[in-house]
């Protein structure tokens, strides 16, 4: 493989249309075991790849170099192979930063909930802060350090103004699956899912109806897509490039979906 997407489960992933659109390259979907993972990695047979769930964070052990970006983040999502070095970095912060602002999002001053706390989570965190939100809070299913449970932040944080999913619940095939209850939170005035498949998943669609300002993870795969093939092929692409791209990877699962 020179080019592609290594993750566990990519039958829900539109990397390999998004990447075509970018630039003229095989980019191969490369599914990969926890028994697998290890020995990809060491192998180091590619030129450069993206990286999903579970593993964003399980590279970094692998890597020879890291950006500060990614660094600082602690999860690396774009790894480019230069004479056997792997170097890491994270084009989701940009690709987060991205969605937020072309949907109208503002989190500068306001009360967040971020459910998850993996990988994909991580630059979201970072870029939380740098956008100025008043308190963020991770939310889980089970209480870990740093972590709240569901239940508490229904019972003492409902003032929440902004709701991020940042967990796979919801992703295809598990369409029907939200991964929280709205009802509680009468603040709420945006929500934000990082799932790109289905396009408006049921956690945005409650969001949508109770009123909130929803945002989809489609835009954020683009434009994090086009930070990392500047990465792949050290070229600049312009950003004009994200919403046409988007629009037609859109326009092409909307035909599927209504089938």
């Amino acid at each position: 493989m020179e080019y592609g997407l290594i993750g566990e489960r990519l039958g829900h992933s539109y990397s390999k249309q998004i990447h075509a659109e970018f630039a003229d390259y095989l980019y191969e979907l490369t599914p990969l075991t926890r028994e697998e993972f290890p020995i990809f990695m060491k192998r180091k047979e590619f030129r450069a790849i993206n990286v999903t769930i579970p593993y964003k964070c399980e590279v970094i052990p692998y890597l020879d170099q890291m950006d500060p970006l990614a660094k600082q983040i602690g999860a690396v999502n774009t790894i480019v192979n230069r004479d056997k070095q792997l170097c890491g970095y994270n084009t989701d912060y940009y690709g987060f930063l991205y969605l937020l602002r072309k949907n109208g999002i503002s989190v500068a001053g306001k009360k967040v909930l971020v459910l998850g706390n993996g990988g994909a989570a991580q630059p979201i965190f970072l870029a939380l802060s740098r956008e100025g939100a008043k308190e963020v809070l991770t939310v889980k299913y089970r209480e870990e350090p740093g972590t709240i449970t569901y239940e508490k932040a229904a019972s003492g944080h409902a003032d929440a103004e902004v709701i991020i999913n940042a967990s796979p619940v919801g992703m295809f095939p598990q369409m029907d699956a939200t991964p929280i209850d709205l009802a509680p939170y009468q603040n709420l005035s945006a929500a934000v899912d990082i799932i790109a498949n289905p396009l408006e998943t049921r956690f945005l669609h409650e969001a949508k109806m109770a009123g909130a300002k929803t945002a989809g993870g489609l835009s954020m795969l683009v434009a994090q897509a086009k930070y990392a093939v500047e990465y792949f092929l050290d070229i600049k692409i312009e950003e004009s490039k994200i919403p046409l791209i988007e629009e037609k990877i859109a326009a092409k699962q909307e035909l599927i979906e209504a089938l």
